[in-house]
């Protein structure tokens, strides 16, 4: 026999034995994988205990491989619905009853309207809106939007196992938009925190909410799921109230969602549903464009309207105006960016800090500002007894300097 013939045979063997191999083991990993039953076992695979989360058992493998109806199982019982699961009955629906004032110009039906005018007689009439909000501490204490809260006569909170509690409002910041009610009646189950500074765009975002509550007298809560779409959105719809750093989402906040978590795919709370963008004042559902505020801000709020029943006014002592072209030039500045100080009240935090009448501030904290409208929301995420960095723009020279926030003096 040639050489050449005897090689050619010898990898012909080769070439079989390795396409039988492979198709032993390979079909050993589907098997495993899968859960298909082969018909035969080169190794022995151990029965073990195969882990089903969401209820407390372990399915036993029985002697036989998983089914298909059990990786189906396995899916569906994700990290989503885990999640909800973990979160949902911290949840709650608050009914509110505001007492509003009615004037109506155009008739009068009152005896005493021939006497006097409707305006220093005004009719009164009780009205009813829903929200949400969620058990931050086991002894009670819920989270809640402002809005969701405003103007209460009387709130009832209800609860998903079917306990109706009144609520006393502890405290609220309408500036920031959060609240904190109270029940009474023994603990509660709470959510957990996440880090809401740790957020990323394209991660899992679940919406709790009782849109329903009183349209269908069931205070279990409704679930929306959606991803979170942007970071640091800023806005200021009204004067004085600020929504800065928000949390975009596209998960459906409906009517009766406000107040109420927006949660992880981990289970963890990173803001407080607030508002929708609806595209036009003629629609009023979602159009997939939510905003939440972020928990880490919504939390450092709550601790102050649990301690002191309201949010301490922090103090700086600095007055300022927008700067143009011409004054940052005769100032030193090559920009015109920032806004230049005007006045610095005495033993203020702002004279502490070594700030003079003239400088420009380019910077506070992290955060760049072009005009004073950027001050006026930045210090929602600062409190008193924070320290804030300051950038500031002297004759030209370039300083920092650090601001040590006081409570705001009684005048």
């Amino acid at each position: 026999m040639k050489p050449s013939t005897t090689k050619a045979g010898l990898y012909v063997l080769l070439l079989a034995l390795g396409a039988s191999v492979g198709l032993i083991v390979g079909g050993e990993w589907i098997r495993a994988i899968y859960g298909v039953n082969t018909g035969f076992s080169l190794f022995e695979w151990k029965k073990n205990k195969v882990p089903v989360t969401g209820t407390d058992a372990m399915v036993e493998s029985s002697g036989r491989d998983r089914t298909p109806a059990d990786a189906l199982s396995l899916c569906r019982d994700n990290a989503l619905v885990r999640a909800t699961r973990a979160v949902a009955p911290c949840v709650v629906g608050i009914v509110v009853t505001q007492i509003q004032v009615v004037r109506n110009p155009y008739y009068t039906d009152d005896f005493f309207d021939f006497f006097f005018s409707p305006d220093l007689l005004p009719r009164y009439r009780q009205v009813e809106s829903i929200g949400s909000g969620f058990v931050i501490r086991d002894d009670g204490m819920i989270l809640t939007n402002y809005h969701v809260v405003q103007n209460a006569a009387k709130l009832y909170v209800n609860f998903s196992d079917g306990r109706r509690i009144e609520g006393k409002i502890v405290g609220a910041d309408d500036r920031a938009d959060v609240a904190v009610v109270s029940v009474g009646g023994g603990k509660f189950r709470s959510v957990k925190f996440g880090d809401s500074d740790k957020s990323m765009i394209g991660e899992w975002a679940i919406a709790i909410g009782n849109p329903f509550l009183n349209f269908m007298n069931d205070a279990h809560p409704t679930v929306t799921v959606g991803v979170v779409s942007a970071l640091n959105r800023n806005f200021a719809p009204a004067e004085g109230v600020y929504y800065q750093g928000m949390l975009q989402t596209d998960a459906a906040i409906n009517p009766g969602n406000s107040g109420g978590p927006l949660v992880n795919a981990a289970g963890d709370v990173i803001g407080i549903n607030a508002f929708i963008y609806t595209g036009s004042t003629n629609n009023k559902g979602s159009i997939g464009i939510g905003f939440a505020i972020p928990i880490n801000r919504a939390r450092r709020v709550a601790e102050e309207l649990i301690r002191y029943g309201h949010r301490r006014d922090v103090w700086t002592g600095i007055a300022v105006q927008n700067i143009d072209r011409t004054l940052a030039q005769a100032l030193g500045s090559d920009r015109a960016e920032g806004v230049v100080i005007v006045s610095v009240e005495p033993k203020s935090p702002g004279e502490t800090a070594g700030v003079r009448k003239g400088d420009i501030i380019g910077e506070l904290g992290n955060r760049r500002i072009q005009s004073h409208t950027d001050i006026d929301g930045f210090f929602l995420d600062y409190f008193v007894g924070d320290t804030v960095r300051m950038n500031i723009i002297r004759k030209g020279n370039r300083l920092a300097l650090p601001l040590i926030l006081k409570e705001a003096p009684v005048r």
